[in-house]
């Protein structure tokens, strides 16, 4: 499953609002000092496949612990997340026990109330606040030897929900600009200059199109957002934005200027194909869909998202995360899990890798943006900043559905931007009585 997939089916996402605040480094770690290096298995923190093997973030002592966690990743991330976790059990007394979940939504919901969880896993932050309130998670801020100022304050904020830190963050995603070289000498800095080039070269009777671009809830919220107005801010009030004016004029913005050059089905496989195929001018889409240009040898470029006449793109940004389950209640289990985590969000040997070879945007604050990053990737750690991170607040559950269907209707002309809008709200409304 592409990872954007896993993200437009995500159900509890949530505004993530201010950072609760910034966690000291703990000078004492989890015990009483003792020197972390005595963790260094091999004695030299290397690990053999080049990474770095020194899983120390403070001083620890106490038993060694083993923990589970799960994830649920692409093919193209499996293999480097296998050798992260087998890099850190040959370096740590601890040890980390991981397995690959293909509906992790599904069995998280069910093994963790039964006690049968995992310490920690990985997903995107769409579930904190759900989780949060259901009980499914437990703080950590109190037991941490990592700082959270030493993440970008997205990033920060949204591990945490009612002052409480949920999870560590290691990664974000977002949409960005994606131009075909062989069509496109440099990118366009608006939307307008974009717009003329997807004229020229839109032929859909010979195959080729101005743009690929798949037409749902999170990728269309760059330009939904764009003029003012929102999806859904529990800070607003009312907190479902879809008949705001502002919100319908941004809608109405993406119909009028991208639909006409798109392919004619909005689904995600049919959209991404046509550039993959070298068969069209533009794509927008994430940072995971690199490796599948790679793979097909597009020679491509990215940037973050052209400018608006009268606004700024506003893109849902994703943070990738391990959370803090309740399986981590046990002392020598939650040491280990712990252990790991904080390991893998702040190696930066780690981080770049990730960059490299899966185009993941980093979160560290003294990566982010940094000119150490591939080009494509620092482009779309740009275009993080041009955004939002998606809401987690537990109502958020019931928008992404009729939400995903009044665009597809607005799409495909059953309706208008407006109607489309109000339906949508109607039926969420509803949903949350």
């Amino acid at each position: 499953m592409e990872r954007r997939d896993v993200l437009k089916r995500i159900g509890a996402l949530s505004a993530t609002g201010a950072v609760a605040g910034c966690l000291g480094v703990q000078e004492q770690g989890e015990g009483d000092g003792t020197d972390s290096s005595s963790d260094d298995a091999s004695g030299d923190g290397t690990a053999d496949d080049g990474s770095s093997g020194d899983t120390s973030t403070g001083t620890e002592s106490g038993p060694a612990g083993s923990a589970t966690v799960w994830y649920s990743l692409p093919d193209t991330e499996t293999q480097a997340r296998e050798q992260a976790i087998e890099s850190f059990n040959s370096n740590s007394r601890h040890t980390i026990d991981g397995g690959d979940i293909s509906d992790l939504r599904k069995k998280t919901t069910s093994a963790i109330p039964a006690g049968q969880g995992p310490a920690s896993f990985d997903w995107a932050h769409d579930w904190v606040g759900d989780y949060a309130q259901r009980g499914f998670l437990v703080d950590q801020s109190d037991q941490l030897s990592v700082g959270m100022d030493q993440f970008t304050e997205a990033a920060a904020g949204a591990v945490q929900f009612e002052d409480q830190v949920l999870g560590l963050p290691y990664a974000a995603e977002t949409v960005a600009l994606v131009y075909n070289e062989e069509y496109v000498d440099e990118p366009p800095s608006s939307v307008s200059e974009m717009v003329s080039v997807m004229d020229e070269h839109h032929d859909p009777s010979n195959g080729t199109y101005g743009l690929s671009y798949p037409f749902d809830p999170y990728f269309t919220s760059a330009w939904v957002q764009s003029q003012g107005g929102y999806i859904f801010d529990p800070e607003q009030d009312p907190m479902l934005g879809l008949t705001n004016d502002a919100t319908v004029q941004g809608l109405q913005f993406a119909l009028d200027n991208f639909k006409p050059y798109m392919p004619n089905d909005p689904q995600y496989e049919a959209q991404a194909a046509a550039f993959a195929d070298g068969n069209a001018a533009f794509a927008i889409n994430g940072p995971w869909y690199l490796a599948t240009l790679n793979e097909k040898g597009v020679d491509f470029g990215t940037a973050k998202l052209p400018s608006v006449d009268g606004g700024e793109p506003n893109p849902y940004t994703g943070i990738q995360m391990w959370y803090f389950s309740t399986g981590m209640e046990d002392d020598a289990t939650a040491a280990a899990a712990r252990s790991f985590i904080e390991w893998h969000v702040t190696n930066e040997d780690l981080v770049l890798q990730a960059a490299e070879e899966q185009g993941a945007i980093p979160v560290l604050s003294e990566l982010a943006g940094s000119d150490e990053l591939p080009s494509n990737v620092k482009a779309f750690s740009e275009a993080v900043q041009q955004g939002v991170p998606m809401p987690t607040h537990p109502k958020m559950n019931a928008v992404w559905e009729p939400y995903t269907s009044a665009l597809i209707k607005a799409f495909n002309g059953d309706t208008d931007a407006a109607g489309a809008m109000e339906e949508a709200a109607s039926t969420i409304r509803s949903n949350w009585e």
